[in-house]
This record gives structure tokens, sequence and C-alpha cells, in this order.
């Protein structure tokens, strides 16, 4: 489909290879390159759209922001005008960090503005909420052990983002790593007071979103400490499944009413206590204050991902990102979250007392030793580490019953298990994370596997037939031989998967992503339907 652009447009829906609007005569490709598919949001600072750049090989996806200024007088213009370079620069600047979209492209058409970023492919945490429910304190300790550091980043390039909530963090279907979008509010730390016609004119557009934005931001005052309380009302709405606008506030003080609705533990509910308090100079001032607060320490693989650079990400003058750890051989002085995690390995040692008492209450929720596994922040299985930081043995081979059983209890990563020959007939298990496990002659057969991981999988003669796998990720997966009949896979990530004599007869592959050189090598027929959403045989 190709979507118009025209505000004004009474029908702006097109078929797709259309080159003006049928409704409103106005050019279909923007720029002479960019087709847009379809309307992704829309507030008072503009729209968000899904588009295909043509002008490159394979036509890959990407996300096109138009500022559209509710106003026209002149120095309202230059007020947009002035936004639209500020959001260009700030995503030119932190844009090479691997957890915030990558500017491609901007540019001024007829007196509207655009911004090219990266198309971020998966769910928003919002949306994840609202499907399967809110999350655990480990949940939301894991949560903030992957966003702390890119709150870091951020505020160490002097910007503050202002609109954090579960709507801007998209898990990236990818890899699974958060990341944070939508710098159309942003501000930088450095900016001297603004005067108060450009006050006027900002509160014309985004400042943020009303219950995740602090007082001083509403009154046009932002720190770095106001993205930290919002950052506090996202772990209550992750915690309760409730927006801001469903709780209720204590009209002497403006506080959230929150803790009767959450079941965390009593430091835990000290911290986000500080977070959201409504003085500045009582809320926590950085990322890393929060860090040092939390016992974080069994997230640590997670935080090792994104702390800091390798040596090949340096350059002279440029500080380093969030990805290796400080032995990585770069030479470089390590980042805050760094340092603070060497401190809580220091604590794993074996002649730590304190450690060890710690480490036993731990143990209380782990698995029995000798099945290898660990919970981790969405309380599922996986390989980790004792309470000591020594790696746990590989998991042990689990049976049918204790697959359905440890979902059934919340836990979702079955990540590099060996599953092979299983019998798993019409389980109802979305968002399974089954990526690098050996799923051969698996049974599957009418389960539902929506938004499943099964990303380098082998899945050689698996049976899917008949099976639900909306949306479900099979990047690198090997589907040689697999039974695909009668599956619903509707928006699934098939690319670079091996479907070689793979069986997609009756099939449903409307929106999902693959190639027709794959195609070429599974089994359809005339009822296969098509990603196009037409039905018939390659």
């Amino acid at each position: 489909m190709s979507y118009c652009l025209n505000p004004a447009c009474p029908n702006p829906q097109n078929l797709t290879h259309t080159e003006s609007c049928q409704a409103c005569g106005s050019k279909l490709l923007l720029r002479d390159r960019y087709r847009i598919m379809q309307a992704l949001g829309q507030g008072g600072f503009g729209a968000t759209f899904l588009a295909v750049d043509e002008s490159l090989p394979g036509h890959p996806n990407c996300v096109i922001k138009q500022l559209r200024p509710n106003a026209t007088a002149p120095h309202m213009m230059q007020m947009a005008r002035d936004l639209f370079q500020r959001e260009a620069e700030t995503l030119g600047r932190i844009g090479n960090h691997p957890q915030v979209p990558r500017l491609l492209d901007y540019f001024e058409a007829n007196q509207e503005f655009y911004l090219v970023q990266e198309y971020v492919s998966g769910a928003t945490l919002q949306q994840e909420i609202k499907r399967s429910g809110p999350l655990s304190e480990a949940g939301v300790k894991q949560f903030l052990s992957e966003i702390l550091p890119v709150l870091e980043y951020i505020h160490s390039q002097k910007v503050i983002h202002r609109d954090i909530k579960p709507a801007n963090i998209i898990r990236r279907a990818q890899d699974c790593k958060l990341v944070l979008i939508d710098f159309g509010a942003v501000k930088y730390q450095n900016q001297g007071a603004a005067s108060t016609s450009e006050q006027t004119a900002l509160t014309s557009y985004a400042i943020g979103t009303p219950g995740f934005a602090p007082p001083e931001q509403m009154a046009m005052r932002p720190v770095p400490a106001s993205d930290i309380y919002a950052l506090g009302v996202t772990c209550i709405y992750l915690l309760s499944g409730k927006s801001p606008k469903d709780l209720d506030y204590d009209p002497t003080t403006g506080e959230l009413l929150w803790k009767r609705h959450v079941h965390i533990s009593d430091h835990f509910s000290k911290v986000l206590t500080k977070m959201l308090e409504i003085s500045v100079k009582l809320r926590y001032q950085t990322a890393e204050h929060i860090f040092r607060e939390l016992d974080l320490e069994p997230y640590l693989e997670s935080l090792q991902n994104s702390m800091t650079s390798t040596k090949a990400n340096q350059t002279p003058g440029r500080k380093p990102d969030y990805r290796a750890g400080p032995d990585s051989g770069g030479g470089t002085a390590s980042s805050p979250f760094s340092r603070t995690a060497m401190a809580i390995r220091a604590r794993q040692r074996p002649d730590s007392t304190s450690n060890l008492a710690s480490g036993i209450a731990r143990s209380r929720a782990l698995p029995p030793s000798g099945t290898g596994m660990s919970i981790n922040s969405r309380g599922t299985i996986g390989r980790g580490k004792d309470f000591t930081g020594e790696k746990t043995k590989p998991p042990a081979r689990l049976d049918a019953d204790a697959v359905q059983s440890y979902y059934a209890k919340g836990r979702r990563d079955f990540t590099d298990h060996d599953l092979r020959s299983l019998s798993l007939p019409k389980v109802n298990m979305p968002q399974v994370d089954f990526h690098n496990s050996k799923l051969s002659k698996i049974n599957f057969q009418g389960a539902n596997l929506t938004n499943a991981r099964f990303g380098r999988a082998d899945l050689t003669q698996a049976n899917f037939r008949d099976a639900n796998l909306g949306e479900a990720y099979f990047n690198y997966a090997d589907l040689q031989g697999a039974d695909l009949r009668g599956a619903d896979l509707r928006g699934a990530h098939l690319l670079n998967a091996n479907l070689r004599g793979a069986n997609l007869c009756g099939a449903n592959l409307s929106g999902a992503k693959l190639t027709e050189e794959q195609l070429a090598q599974a089994r359809v027929n005339w009822m296969t339907v098509r990603p196009s959403g037409k039905r018939g045989a390659w």
C-alpha cells in the first residue's frame, strides 16, 4: 500500500505502486525515493510513518517522521525549523549507540520537515505489557539493567530525552535489546534559558507526556533527573500495568500514589520512591546513582553487553560507548557502570561472608543445583552463574512436561536447550524464546507460538502444522524439511532462514519477511498466501 502524506487528504490509502494519490493528486514517492506504507502514530508535534527506500537494493524499511507545525506564522515556522534541526542534530550525535535509532536522512519540502530514521522492528514495552501483563520485580530490575547504561550515555552527551515512557522503548526483534526512540522533545543540558516567546512556542509542541514528565519539566525547566522521574513512572507501569492517569495523586504534595498497586521488596520500593521524588534535589541525579542502589548482581551478563566499547569502536577524542568490558583490550577508562559491576563481582568472592549470605538467599529462588538453570529478569530459565560467580553446568535436557511447567510459572527463555523430538502439540506458549536451541523433529502441531523467538535454532523436520506463528522470529533458523502446512506465519521474520524442502502448502505468509529465493526452495501450492496477501503458487 502507498500512503499519502497530505494532511488534508480525505483518503490517503492507495495501491502499492501508484504514482499519485487517487484522492488528492499528491505525489506519493517522497523525494523520489521514499514510499510511505502506513501511519505509525501521530501527536501534536507531528506524525510518524513506516516507509521503504526504493533507491536502495532490497527496498529496506525506514521510519519517516513528518513535523507538522500547528501554526503558519513566520516565527512559529522558524521555531518548528529549529526544533526539527535540533532533533536531527541530536540523532546525528547519539545515533551511533547500538540502542538508539540511526539518522538516515532529513530534509524540508513544501514547508514540512522530514526525518528518516532506522526502522526498529519489535514491540514497545507498552504493547508487551498490554499483551502479556505486568512484570515481576526481577523483570523490572532486568529492564533497568538494560536501559540505565543507555540513559547514562545520552546524558553524557549533554542531552535530556524528555519523553521516556513504555511507548518509546522498543524490544528489538533481532536481538531482544531495548531501543530508546523518539527524540523529538529533546533538550540540551547546556542550552540557555529560553525566552518567554520560545517557551510558548515549545509548549505548542512536545515537552513530554503528562504523568510521565515531572513538574519541573512541565514548567519548561528540565534537568537530567527529569528523565529519571519518567523512568521511575515507567517502572510503575511495568510492575502494575497501570498508566499514570489510572493512578491517584496526593493532593497536597502531588506525589504519585502507586505502592498499593505493586508487590515488591522494601529496598526496591525505596529506590523507586527516590526516583519519583517531586523535589529535584531529593531525586537521584544520575543513572549511576540508581545503579549503585540496586542489587543488579543477577543481571551482570546483560549489563556487560551494554556498558563500554571495544577498542575497535574507539576514535581519538570520542567517548566510549557501552558494549564491551574493561578487559577488552581497548585501554580506555571504564564507565561508572563497569566500575560498579566490578565492585559487585568483588563481593562475589567465596571468602566474602556477606556475599555468601546474600548468595544463599538468592539460591532459594533458583532451580535445584545440577540443572544448570538460573532464573533471569523475567523469571526465565537459561545458562547462568551460581551465587559464587562461577559458571554453572549446561542446562539439563527437559522433557515436554518440564517445558510446559516452567512456562506456566512465567519463564520464557529456553535459549540453547536441547529439546529434540519433544511432543508439544497445541501448547499455548506465546513469546517463548528458543534462540539457538536444538528443536529438530519437535512436534508443535496446532500450537500457539505467536511472537516466539527461533533465531539460529535447529528446526529441521519440525512439525508446525496448523500452528500460530504470527510475528515469530526465524532469522538464520534451519527449517529444512519442516512441516508448516496451514501454519499462520503472518508478519513472521524468515529472512536468512533455511527453507529448503519446508512444506508451506496452505500457510499464510501475509506480511512475512522473506525472499523469493527462499520460497523457491520451499514447497507451496495454490492455497499458500503470499507475503503480498495474494493466494497462489510461485
